[in-house]
């Protein structure tokens, strides 16, 4: 199907050309104005895609809300999407391209997985320069008195690349800098990110940004973005970034693509102005949180739907060959469809847990199975019959577009309107930030204790000393586990978990446990998707996937 113009796909959804600031004839930002046009507008139903504990080649949760968005389309409904933007980092390491696959993506995909409209650098911008400003400051006589030991704002590039996890600036003599050591994250850890998708408005976003705590003193007085004047300059550097970004699916469906925040190591989902958006410009609004229930959406639900937005259903993405992993099986045996009824039905456990913590939180689901072409009906069965009373249904939406999701779509649908969803947080703002964690870690992973490093327990006490222990938890832990161990598949029981540290992003409005061995800065494999990657003469890439 030919692309359709920007303006033909804005125009379908609701959206004024003067309302539109078209990025070439195929991608768009929306005015942040709109909102006051629509304000008065009923919301649509927003559905929730999330998936089980994947493989780390990932389980099509992404191409199923593409395919799930068509599929509702095809029955008529007025429908958009929402999805994150890819960071180049992963596209060029072993996750390849983040626009879905098959006949479900999002279009323009090279433009997309690559620079799009350039928010990946405006929020890598912005956040290095309040690194700039923070040791110009030093450099020029450090009025704050900062202890270096404690300067806790990392620089960020968009990329990946381990070498930069921790680095010493300033060298070189009195000219270049006072010498510290520094560390580097990926622009999806910044907490910049966070709070553009966290951000309603301009206005929110500065007040966000000043609260952002850079460093301390060395009688452990926080050092703010506010107190080093760098608010101004960072939003002005945001101020298109902030405008969420739409494109198409590849049957013409709206689809918003704003903000990039990983579930692993950040809050997982794309911003709440977009999401906002479209509820208001649809009747069915899908997202998608990143990776498992366990992460994304646990996130989703105890962060964002603090801003008030709530899943009316939810989409628990499974596939065969995640649950035979999980049940033992190794990836080359998978990939190669060997049958292994065993550990599909041990790897079933991984899904239970996942149905559990959807229920949890007291909203109705759809189990979709994402097929595989080594898929056997005799495997499938077996999964629908382990759902039993949960509407079960499978997808084939990789080969065949929306068509293969109508089963899907149909139960949605149903699931929408005949079950009133019965939301509830896990756990309340005012109880301990470890009552918090251990909510997280005992009901959701399944954890039998949380310990704490020495460092982790310094920083609880600095929280409290400066009272943000009201703040909600965004646990940074392993997608591929529901433990901080990736190499326990399955339903691990009686484990512990291990915070090493905990960061505050107050900023963002939430602390952020860093668990297991989990880094904000993530290496290349031994053969990055980067060698694969070549354009040609006429501009056309290939060996984005």
């Amino acid at each position: 199907m030919a692309m359709k113009r920007i303006e033909e796909v804005a125009r379908g959804i609701g959206i004024r050309r003067s309302e539109l600031i078209p990025w070439g004839a195929y991608k768009a930002k929306v005015d942040l104005a709109i909102m006051k046009r629509l304000e008065k507008r009923r919301n649509g139903k927003l559905i929730l895609v999330t998936t089980t504990n994947p493989t780390f080649e990932g389980e099509g949760k992404t191409t199923i809300t593409i395919g799930l968005a068509q599929a509702l389309a095809k029955l008529g409904k007025k429908v958009a999407i929402g999805i994150r933007e890819p960071s180049i980092g992963p596209v060029m390491g072993i996750k390849g391209g983040g626009t879905g696959g098959g006949r479900c993506q999002v279009i323009p995909a090279d433009d997309i997985n690559l620079h799009f409209t350039g928010d990946m650098h405006a929020i890598s911008i912005a956040h290095n320069l309040l690194s700039a400003l923070l040791d110009n400051h030093i450099f020029h006589g450090d009025e704050f008195h900062i202890d270096p030991r404690y300067i806790v704002w990392p620089r960020v590039m968009d990329m990946n690349d381990r070498n930069l996890r921790n680095v010493v600036v300033g060298l070189g003599g009195p000219k270049n800098g006072v010498p510290r050591q520094d560390r580097f994250s990926i622009t999806a850890a910044s907490e910049v990110m966070a709070i553009l998708c966290l951000s309603r408005n301009m206005e929110e976003l500065k007040e966000k940004l000043a609260r952002i705590i850079a460093a301390y003193s060395y009688d452990e007085r926080p050092i703010t973005a506010e107190q080093l004047n760098a608010v101004g300059a960072m939003a002005a550097l945001l101020k298109d970034a902030i405008k969420p970004n739409l494109v198409q699916t590849t049957e013409g469906v709206a689809a918003f693509v704003h903000g990039g925040p990983f579930a692993n190591i950040a809050h997982g989902t794309s911003s709440i102005i977009s999401t906002m958006m479209g509820l208001k410009l649809a009747d069915y609004f899908v997202t998608e949180a990143g990776f498992g229930t366990d992460l994304g959406a646990e996130k989703f639900f105890n962060i964002v739907g603090r801003h008030g937005i709530r899943p009316d259903a939810v989409v628990l993405v499974v596939s065969i060959r995640a649950l035979k992993w999980h049940g033992g099986m190794s990836m080359d045996d998978i990939k190669k469809g060997r049958k292994n009824m065993r550990a599909l039905r041990k790897g079933l456990a991984n899904l239970a847990k996942h149905m559990e913590n959807i229920e949890m939180f007291g909203l109705p689901m759809v189990v979709a199975l994402n097929r595989f072409p080594t898929d056997r009906e005799e495997e499938i069965r077996a999964v629908e019959e382990f759902c039993g009373d949960v509407p079960f249904a499978v997808a084939d939406v990789y080969n065949e577009g929306g068509e293969g999701g109508i089963e899907l779509a149909g139960k949605v649908v149903s699931v929408i309107h005949n079950k009133k969803p019965k939301f509830r947080f896990l756990y309340p703002l005012d109880v301990s930030v470890k009552e918090k964690i251990e909510a997280i870690a005992r009901n959701v992973y399944g954890a039998g204790k949380v310990v704490y490093s020495i460092t982790a327990e310094d920083d609880i006490r600095i929280v409290n000393k400066l009272g943000l222990d009201m703040l909600p938890i965004c646990m940074a832990k392993t997608p591929y586990s529901l433990s901080d161990d990736p190499s326990l598949r399955g339903r691990p029981t009686n484990f512990k978990i291990t915070v090493k540290e905990i960061r505050i992003s107050a900023g963002a409005g939430f602390l952020v446990p860093i668990t297991g061995k989990i880094t904000t800065m993530p290496g290349l494999p031994a053969k990055p998707a980067a060698v694969r990657i070549d354009v040609d003469e006429r501009g056309r890439i290939t060996g984005i996937e």
